[in-house]
């Protein structure tokens, strides 16, 4: 029988990450939260105030966490080298895909972190995640909560995943893990930067009438979950049509 501790190594790849966080306060609570599950990797977006006394007081002897945390100026620089983006909305509708509940997200999410980085994203208290934001992201998450009152603390939705991801890792069978090696998140945006480039050039997307056409090609690609060597296929799939078309391919 494995140890819990050899199952709860995949926590060690899960990279918290809080973009435009508004009050210090939250901050620290959602590092208390993630410490008392055992995640320790913290990501910070722009946030208003950073670093700050009321992070501290309210982390509650997480200021490890804290003081470890990253400061990012770009969402696409806290998520590089994760492979996956799980954004947690409130939303319900108009969505780019389908959500998942924490519980079965956070199965989904172990397996992969048990050998590649991933990122939970969590958006402005008030605003939550912009749509631009969401399109970043492969998996979407969001909690059945009180329809009457759905409205839930950024701490409380850290600590929510946190439990479930902490769960997931516990119940996990180790030898099970997947080797599919996944695309990391920063070549994936770069291959849309080409694809939408190439899309233009034959004539196929129309810059000024765009439509939904890159939201729904970031849908379809999300859904599959690219791995490296799929992606890799991609980029030369769009070189040869560039250079077929003579265009300058870097």
């Amino acid at each position: 029988m494995n140890p819990p501790a050899a199952k709860l190594d995949a926590l060690a790849n899960i990279r918290v990450v809080l973009s435009h966080t508004s009050h210090p306060g939250n901050i620290g609570s959602a590092a208390r939260a993630m410490k008392t599950m055992g995640l320790t990797q913290l990501a910070l977006v722009q946030p208003r105030h950073f670093p700050h006394p009321e992070a501290d007081a309210l982390s509650a002897g997480a200021v490890d966490v804290l003081q470890a945390a990253q400061v990012h100026s770009t969402l696409e620089s806290a998520l590089a080298g994760c492979v996956i983006a799980t954004g947690l909305t409130r939303r319900q509708r108009g969505l780019s895909h389908e959500p998942l509940d924490a519980r079965e997200a956070a199965v989904r999410l172990i397996e992969i972190a048990r050998l590649q980085p991933i990122a939970l994203l969590f958006g402005n208290e008030t605003s939550g995640l912009s749509n631009e934001e969401l399109g970043k992201c492969q998996m979407l998450v969001t909690f059945p909560a009180n329809p009457d009152y759905p409205s839930l603390n950024l701490a409380a939705a850290v600590q929510i995943m946190a439990y479930e991801l902490r769960m997931a890792a516990l119940g996990a069978r180790l030898p099970e893990a997947t080797e599919r090696e996944l695309a990391k998140l920063e070549d994936i945006e770069f291959f849309f930067t080409r694809l939408e480039e190439t899309l233009i050039d034959i004539r196929f997307l129309d810059p000024a009438h765009p439509k939904k056409l890159m939201p729904r090609l970031r849908r379809m690609f999300a859904r599959k979950q690219l791995e490296k060597e799929e992606l890799s296929i991609l980029m030369g799939i769009l070189k040869q049509i560039n250079l077929k078309g003579k265009v300058k391919v870097d």
